[in-house]
C-alpha cells in the first residue's frame, strides 16, 4: 500500500471521525475514597466515545498538562496476561495465559493510522496550552505517526523524541537485536513546561577538568558534571519478580513514566492515559501528587489498574460506557452474611465469607492447557480465581461505595470480614468481586 499517497486521504478520514456526534453515555458506577467531586477519573469503555464525552460533558478542552498514550504498536500480534494459581494439594497447577488484547487492524496500516489520528486530534484539543503529549510507539509505525504528528500539532512543535532502551526481548538472529522504544514529544504551543532530570556526564579519562564556572563532582568511578538528561533513556523493563508487576501484557515501568511525569509537570497538574493499560501513570500520578484521567476498553485492564491503585488510597470515580445492551455477570461469587448479638449493646457484628465462585462462562481463547488448569481450580479450589473483592455496607442502589476492600497478595486472598453495625439499620449491603479474568459481579443483600 502506498500510503504516501493516502496521507491527505487518511487525515481527512480522521477528522470525520473525530468530528463525528457521539452519544456516547458513561455513567459513575463507583466511587472509592471519593469526598468531594474533585477526584481522579478511570473509565472502561472506547477512549474516542470517552474523549468526545471529556469534551462535550465535562468541559475539558485544554485542561491536560500531560498526555501519555502507550497504544498498540501494529506489531499483529497477541499479548497474553498470566496468571498463576498456589500449589492444590501438594501440586502446582500450571500457569494460564490468557489474551488481555489483541494488536488489532493487522491486515491495514490505513485503518490502523485513521483509529490512531483522529484520537491524537481529540486530545489536542484536550491538551492545555502548556502541556505535551508523549506518544510510545516502536519500530513498526513511529515513523508514520510521526509525519502525522507534525501535521496535527506542528513540525514546529516537536520537542523531542525520547529513547527507550532496555534489556529485554528483541532478540534475533536475521537482525541486531531490537532493544528499544520510542517515544514522540509535541507541545500545543511554545510556552510548554519542561523540567527536565540531570544526569551525571563523566569527564574523559574520569579526571578533573578544571574548567572554570563548571561544578564537577566526584565518586568510585571518577570525577563528572551533571547535565540535562540525555534523549537515551536506559531504564529496565519492569521483572518477573518485581513488586510492580501485575500480570497484564505490555507493561511499562514506574520508572519510565515517574521521569516523563517530573519532567512534564508540576504538583497537583491533570495527567491523561487513554491507553491506560494496567495503569502505570495513574499509579506514577498518584505517588507524584498529581491528578489523573485514564480510559481503557479492556475490562482486565480497567480491574488491573483498581487493583493497583487501591493500595495508595486514591480518590476514584469510576465510568462505565452505557452500552445498548446490558452487559450480564459471567461470574458469581456466593457469600454467607450472618450477625451475631452483642450483649447490652445496640450493635451486632456483621460477618461476611466467601463460600464459593462460579465462572458461568469460561474465556474462549484459553489454549487445553488453560483449559485444563482452569477446571482443575474451579473443581478443587475456586477461591483462588478472585483477584479482589470489596464491600459497600450501605448501598444506595446506584453508586458502589467500597469501604472494605480485600485484594489478593502473593497468591493469599482474606476471605471473611466483619464489621459492627447498628441493629435497628436497614441497610443494602453490596459486595463486588472480580476475578483473574476481569470479570465483575455484583451480589445486593
Amino acid at each position: 500500500m502506498n500510503l504516501i499517497g493516502k496521507f491527505t486521504e487518511i487525515l481527512e478520514e480522521s477528522k470525520k471521525i473525530k468530528d463525528m456526534d457521539s452519544h456516547a453515555d458513561f455513567h459513575v458506577t463507583e466511587k472509592i475514597n471519593c469526598k468531594s467531586d474533585d477526584s481522579n477519573i478511570l473509565a472502561h469503555g472506547d477512549n474516542l466515545n470517552f474523549m468526545q464525552y471529556l469534551l462535550t460533558e465535562n468541559d475539558m478542552a485544554g485542561k491536560f498538562n500531560l498526555i501519555y498514550i502507550d497504544p498498540p504498536f501494529f506489531s499483529k500480534a497477541k499479548y497474553d496476561a498470566v496468571i498463576r494459581f498456589k500449589a492444590i494439594g501438594g501440586q502446582q497447577p500450571k500457569p494460564i495465559k490468557y489474551l488481555a488484547y489483541e494488536d488489532l487492524w493487522q491486515r491495514d496500516m490505513a485503518e490502523y493510522l485513521k483509529m490512531l489520528t483522529s484520537r491524537l486530534y481529540l486530545m489536542k484539543e484536550l491538551l492545555a496550552e502548556d502541556g505535551t503529549i508523549w506518544i510510545h510507539l516502536d519500530w513498526h509505525v513511529v515513523h508514520y505517526v510521526k509525519v502525522f504528528l507534525d501535521e496535527i500539532f506542528g513540525e514546529e512543535n516537536f520537542v523531542n523524541e525520547i529513547i527507550w532502551h532496555y534489556k529485554s526481548g528483541g532478540s534475533g538472529k536475521r537482525h541486531f537485536a531490537r532493544k528499544h522504544d520510542t517515544i514522540l514529544v509535541y507541545s500545543k504551543s511554545k510556552k510548554y513546561y519542561f523540567s527536565p532530570a540531570k544526569e551525571k556526564s563523566y569527564n574523559r579519562g574520569f579526571k578533573p577538568y578544571r574548567f572554570k564556572g563548571v561544578k564537577e563532582y566526584k565518586d568510585e568511578l571518577g570525577w563528572y558534571t551533571m547535565v540535562t538528561m540525555k534523549d537515551v533513556w536506559n531504564v529496565d523493563m519492569v521483572g518477573r519478580t518485581s513488586s510492580e508487576r501485575t500480570g497484564y501484557a505490555t507493561q511499562k515501568p514506574e520508572a519510565l513514566l515517574k521521569r516523563i511525569i517530573l519532567g512534564a509537570t508540576k504538583e497537583g497538574d491533570l495527567c491523561a492515559d487513554f491507553f491506560c493499560g494496567s495503569g502505570t501513570l495513574a499509579a506514577v500520578a498518584e505517588k507524584t501528587g498529581r491528578r489523573w484521567v485514564c480510559c481503557d476498553g479492556s475490562s482486565l485492564a480497567v480491574s488491573a489498574a483498581l487493583k493497583r491503585l487501591y493500595p495508595e488510597n486514591s480518590a476514584v470515580t469510576v465510568l462505565e460506557e452505557r452500552l445498548d445492551e446490558e452487559k450480564p455477570q459471567n461470574a458469581e461469587a456466593k457469600f454467607r452474611i450472618s450477625f451475631e448479638e452483642i450483649p447490652s449493646s445496640d450493635k451486632e457484628l456483621l460477618n461476611i465469607s466467601i463460600d464459593d465462585y462460579e465462572i458461568k462462562k469460561a474465556p474462549h481463547n484459553l489454549d487445553r492447557q488453560g483449559q485444563e488448569t482452569l477446571k482443575e481450580v474451579i473443581e478443587k479450589d475456586p477461591l483462588q480465581l478472585i483477584e479482589y473483592w470489596s464491600v459497600d455496607f450501605n448501598y444506595d442502589g446506584n453508586v458502589y461505595r467500597p469501604e472494605a476492600i480485600f485484594s489478593k497478595e502473593k497468591g493469599n486472598l482474606q476471605t471473611s470480614c466483619q464489621k459492627l453495625v447498628s441493629k435497628d439499620a436497614h441497610n443494602k449491603i453490596c459486595i463486588k468481586t472480580v476475578d483473574v479474568f476481569g470479570n465483575c459481579s455484583f451480589a445486593v443483600y
